[in-house]
Order: C-alpha cells, then sequence, then structure tokens
C-alpha cells in the first residue's frame, strides 16, 4: 500500500496530524543547500543517478502543471 495514502488513512484528523508532523521533520531534515544535499546523496551512494535522473524528469513534468 502506498505509505502516504496509509499515513492518511490513520482516522480522522489524526492521520493528517501525523503526516503533517512527519512532513515537518523532513522539511527541517532537508536545510542547507539544496544542490549539495543531492551532491551528498549521490556521493554517499543512498541515491543511484537513474533515480536522480527520473526525479528530474518527474519534477519537470510536475512543473509544467503547474504553469
Amino acid at each position: 500500500m502506498n505509505p502516504l495514502y496509509s499515513q492518511m488513512q490513520g482516522g480522522g484528523n489524526n492521520g493528517m496530524n501525523q503526516f503533517m508532523q512527519n512532513f515537518q521533520r523532513f522539511r527541517q531534515s532537508m536545510s542547507g543547500d539544496p544542490r549539495q544535499q543531492v551532491r551528498n546523496l549521490l556521493n554517499s551512494g543512498r541515491v543511484s543517478q537513474a533515480q536522480y535522473d527520473r526525479a528530474v524528469q518527474m519534477a519537470r513534468q510536475f512543473q509544467k502543471m503547474l504553469k
């Protein structure tokens, strides 16, 4: 099951509150220079070049939808 979907199904506001708390923790952990963060992920092997390329492609598609 999709983890995002299961988080939000947690029952009423409780599921949404938990989702928002998790998102805030994620946001706080992503401080600093985003490009450096990505370089660190690539260099450490936590993200492959293929995963990075796919994420860039998806982000560009998403940007087009917002325009």
